[in-house]
């Protein structure tokens, strides 16, 4: 009997770890980190934006190599060297690999450049026009250098390990396939600690939820929002939620009383606010907590505008 017994327990423990181990949350970090273009990055994957031709300086640990399939790649000194990108704008990854196990990958955008807006628009999308001045004459709020190009082969692209390109591409629409926006490297490593941390909470979830990511100045204003520095129109903001549970669209049931509600951003935005006040925290900026209206669910809005802002809660 007792065979038995330890035999059936055995059995159940071998047939649950499978199951136990496809819901552990894998947070993609890698075992190094390296600095391309002034961006730490300790994730397996991540993605930047550079100009046509720009010389890149690149940071790396020892034992780390690169590979570049495009563009022009030379090494300066020990641990460091310049990459220049190629002058068509498109992907261009690059790979780091690690004498023991370990690689990465930076999807490298190379943008069009913002002088290719012609009267507001570029290539026939609508994109507006930027304040010239950036407000209190922070850098964050300069006019964008350039614009990623989003189509439907490129749009799957991964950010970072849990989110892809076309999560935060502006619901604008396009009078051809191809879309712009901004991007941000600093808003999906902080979207990718928030999304640790809500795992590890308990919170079970692939990815966040994008309700609205970028936004060009001309769709923000079309959508009756007046602000004119608004961090979505500058690529680093990002309103969202979790919807796994199930899947339908709308914020899950978080605090489990039964109803989906401001409480249930609520307690994201307390889960945020405290993970901001942490040391190390990357990439100061703003929080918001909103409610359910007759369009859209409660979520949660963040943004990495580089000083402390709170506001709905």
């Amino acid at each position: 009997m007792n065979v038995f017994i330890n035999v059936f327990l055995l059995s159940v423990t071998l047939c649950c770890q499978p199951l136990f181990a496809q819901q552990r949350f894998d947070a993609g970090k890698a075992p190094f980190s390296v600095e391309v273009a002034g961006v730490n990055n300790s994730y397996r994957t991540l993605a930047i934006a550079v100009l046509p031709a720009e010389k890149v300086l690149i940071k790396v640990p020892n034992g780390v190599d690169i590979h570049a399939g495009a563009g022009e790649l030379a090494r300066s000194d020990p641990g460091q060297w310049f990459w220049q990108a190629p002058s068509v704008p498109g992907l261009y990854p690059l790979d780091f690999r690690q004498n023991s196990p370990g690689e990465m990958k930076i999807n490298v955008f190379v943008m069009h450049p913002a002088s290719s807006v012609k009267d507001g628009y570029l290539r026939g999308y609508r994109i507006g026009e930027y304040p010239k001045t950036p407000m209190r004459g922070l850098k964050a709020y300069l006019p964008p250098a350039g614009f990623v190009e989003v189509t439907p082969e490129n749009a799957q692209t991964r950010v970072s390990p849990h989110f892809t390109l076309g999560q935060f591409v502006c619901k604008q629409k396009a009078p051809g396939t191809s879309k712009y926006l901004v991007l941000r490297p600093e808003l999906f490593i902080k979207l990718e600690r928030i999304l640790q941390e809500t795992n590890a909470r308990g919170y079970r979830s692939d990815s966040f939820h994008i309700m609205s990511g970028y936004r060009t100045p001309y769709y923000n204003r079309a959508i009756g929002n007046k602000t004119l520095y608004s961090r979505h129109l500058y690529g680093g903001a990002a309103d969202f939620y979790i919807d796994e549970s199930p899947r339908d669209g709308v914020m899950d049931d978080l605090n489990g009383d039964g109803r989906i509600d401001k409480r249930d951003a609520g307690l994201l935005f307390e889960l945020v606010d405290k993970l901001s006040r942490e040391q190390g925290w990357p990439h100061r900026g703003g929080l918001g907590e909103y409610g359910a209206t007759a369009s859209h669910g409660p979520f949660v809005h963040v943004d990495s505008r580089g000083y402390r802002a709170r506001w709905g809660h």
